[in-house]
């Protein structure tokens, strides 16, 4: 599901802009006579110092962009207040094997642990989380253009509005509800001394692992680098059947492979809640950035 802060960040939030309208000054004729020629040339040049240029902003709106990120920085910080930490998070990283490796600033999160002989990486990017609001605030407009067609034309009968709240009532009890759960893509790569590595592609969603691919490197680097090299080769690579078309009983035993391993509902719940705490962190860090940059 879309977090409350998404939908929150979605909703219109007023800021007081200070008005660009200055009060016209208004001077009699005699009251501009009686002042000293030297007092208008003093001002003039006061008014063209190089001091004054540095301390003034370069364009009309500094102030009022520097207002606006400050009122959106205040926002997000309240809503980050109000919130605890996820118990899927909290008993991840408590509980879990896995070392976490998150710098600020990046996309990109890793987890790596030690099984066996073998070193487990699984990645996950917070880019994902953008595309998805995208993409989900684009079937809310689609489906509010719909909602409207339907309900103009419909002349007999239910309304179209009627028709659609029943569709949404009969959505939800079958579990319809849940179909927007964010979907979070991982990376899986396992890999052995001198043996290659396994590079899995799988979905975190609902508390479960949905594995899609799985491709065999005789060069563990090709499921770690990104370099145009890297990735040539590692697309030139026999790529392997589809994992939906194999043996179901082999695709059980990957799945229970990967479940040794720490690829486990725990891991499915813990991505996208980390996700989420990730990029309201990067966005606060971006508002802070942007700010400072502004009022420089």
């Amino acid at each position: 599901m879309m977090s409350l802060r998404a939908i929150a960040r979605a909703a219109p939030r007023v800021l007081a802009r200070p008005s660009t309208l200055r009060p016209a000054v208004v001077r009699t004729a005699a009251a501009t006579a009686a002042r000293p020629s030297f007092a208008i040339t003093q001002k003039a040049s006061a008014a063209f110092s190089t001091s004054a240029l540095r301390r003034a902003p370069a364009g009309e709106v500094d102030e009022e962009l520097a207002a606006k990120l400050s009122s959106e920085l205040e926002f997000e910080t309240s809503v980050k207040e109000g919130e605890t930490l996820p118990a899927s998070i909290k008993d991840f990283l408590e509980n879990g094997q896995f070392e976490l490796k998150d710098v600020p600033g990046q996309q990109d999160v890793f987890l790596t642990r030690n099984f066996g002989n073998e070193k487990i990486t699984v990645s996950f990017s917070i880019a994902d989380l953008s595309s998805f609001q995208e993409q989900n605030f684009e079937d809310d407009a689609l489906a509010d253009e719909e909602f409207e067609e339907m309900n103009n034309s419909r002349e007999n009968g239910k309304s179209g509005a009627a028709d659609l709240a029943e569709e949404a009532e009969e959505e939800d009890m079958e579990g319809g509800a849940d179909t927007d759960a964010m979907p979070c893509r991982l990376n899986i790569v396992v890999e052995k001394p001198g043996k290659g590595a396994l590079n899995v592609e799988a979905i975190a969603q609902d508390g479960t692992v949905v594995v899609e691919n799985v491709y065999y490197y005789k060069d563990a680097k090709l499921a770690h680098s990104s370099s145009p090299d890297a990735v040539h080769a590692a697309q030139d690579a026999y790529p392997g059947p589809a994992f939906g078309s194999l043996d179901e009983d082999l695709q059980i035993l990957l799945e229970r492979y990967l479940e040794e391993r720490g690829i486990t509902p725990a891991l499915a719940l813990f991505v996208p809640d980390y996700m989420d705490m990730k990029e309201q962190k990067e966005y606060l860090a971006w508002l802070e950035n942007v700010r400072g940059f502004v009022e420089a």
